[in-house]
């Protein structure tokens, strides 16, 4: 019987590679046996059960467990969490996150759709992709023009992530917003317009941001303080948790029945559904209600937010 087929021998070895601290020449010193041998001993013993090797990673990864337990409720494929820090370094925080870890994922010749915000902004800001990135095209999921808040509009955020790998930014010359369902139908089928968004239906991943209730948005102040009475009323009624891709969106994560979305352009909830690699970038009190929604409705599989607002989540 050879050594490998001798538990209590394994056992020795281990104990003394594992225990004693031996190198694995000191091993192979004891049982005369060669140091090539002696590794594969000790795997043996590691498939045997012999020695099981546990890594203590809490204090360098200290949310695996709250992240485990809401990529379970929500079926998430993953979820990451930052530390609990300050509002206002609350997006900037999340950005780094969001750009590290898209920088991780994304390969050479894929599509990334691109949702407008502060949070998506800071990714864009931050991204730093460690290898070249051939071909990769940065394509906006929502309208966006004119003087308000220009830094934060997808165009832009699309191409301040082309300009840090040498990427492809495509432009969506339009509007977040227009005045009736009608006008809105129009634009949707003028061929520049038209054009993008089929692109944007097919990007292999899409970051976005989500946003709270409308009275905590900055969309809210900068484009429906002077929109319609009606309009007002339909988003005082609770009848909206928060939006995603400038559609707003009831508790359940469908899109909510107000003007607003008959009449916003941005890629429609069903096709942003398809889209493989779906990351919701998001954090804070005011944004937990629009997180939920999301994360019920399936609208993204990827979360990345903090500490606190996770823990809200499972409550």
């Amino acid at each position: 019987m050879s050594y490998s087929d001798d538990r209590r021998l394994l056992t020795e070895m281990a104990s003394m590679y594992y225990e004693e601290g031996a190198k694995q020449s000191e091993v192979a010193k004891r049982f005369n046996i060669s140091r090539s041998l002696v590794s594969k001993y000790l795997a043996k013993a590691r498939g045997l059960g012999l020695v099981e090797i546990i890594i203590h990673d809490d204090m360098a990864h200290p949310y695996r467990g709250l992240e485990e337990k809401i990529a379970e409720k929500f079926k998430l494929q993953e979820v990451i969490c930052i530390a609990p820090t300050g509002v206002e370094m609350l997006s900037k925080r999340i950005g780094i996150t969001a750009a590290k870890y898209l920088a991780r994922i994304l390969q050479p010749n894929q599509t990334v759709g691109v949702s407008a915000g502060t949070v998506v902004h800071e990714a864009a800001m931050n991204f730093s992709p460690k290898s070249q990135l051939e071909s990769v095209k940065f394509v906006p999921l929502v309208g966006g023009l004119g003087q308000q808040h220009m830094a934060l509009q997808a165009n832009v955020v699309c191409e301040l992530f082309a300009k840090k790998c040498d990427g492809i930014a495509v432009e969506l010359h339009a509007p977040i917003t227009v005045d009736s369902a009608e006008a809105k139908q129009v634009f949707m089928e003028q061929s520049f317009i038209k054009q993008v968004f089929e692109e944007a239906k097919e990007v292999d991943v899409a970051l976005v941001g989500i946003g709270g209730l409308p009275a905590y948005s900055t969309m809210t102040k900068t484009y429906l303080l002077a929109d319609s009475d009606q309009l007002q009323i339909e988003l005082s009624d609770r009848k909206v948790a928060g939006d995603i891709c400038y559609n707003f969106i009831d508790e359940s994560g469908n899109l909510a029945a107000c003007t607003w979305n008959n009449r916003v352009l941005a890629l429609d909830l069903k096709e942003l559904k398809k889209i493989p690699i779906r990351i919701g970038v998001s954090g804070g009190k005011e944004k937990i209600g629009g997180i939920q929604a999301a994360l019920k409705g399936g609208l993204v599989n990827v979360l990345i937010t903090d500490e606190e607002t996770a823990k809200t989540l499972l409550k």
